[in-house]
């Protein structure tokens, strides 16, 4: 299963690849990936723990870059 999140407040290309880096290494994430330009997030991960690993992202995005919003 694809889903695709929106970043608010991303400031830069750096905090970018620093949370697609955190995010890839969440259990159960088969792919991720963050764009910079377009502000958004793409996790590919299976259906049934796609929620868990959403809620895990969201907070582990807060912990790298507080000021950005995650809208899911």
């Amino acid at each position: 299963m694809k889903k695709i999140v929106k970043l608010i407040d991303l400031d830069c290309a750096n905090c970018a690849a620093k949370i697609e880096n955190a995010i890839q290494k969440i259990d159960g994430v088969e792919k991720a990936s963050v764009s910079f330009m377009t502000q958004k997030m793409t996790i590919e991960a299976p259906e049934g723990r796609m929620d868990a690993i959403l809620q895990e992202a969201k907070k582990l995005i807060h912990k790298l870059e507080p000021d950005v919003t995650v809208q899911l």
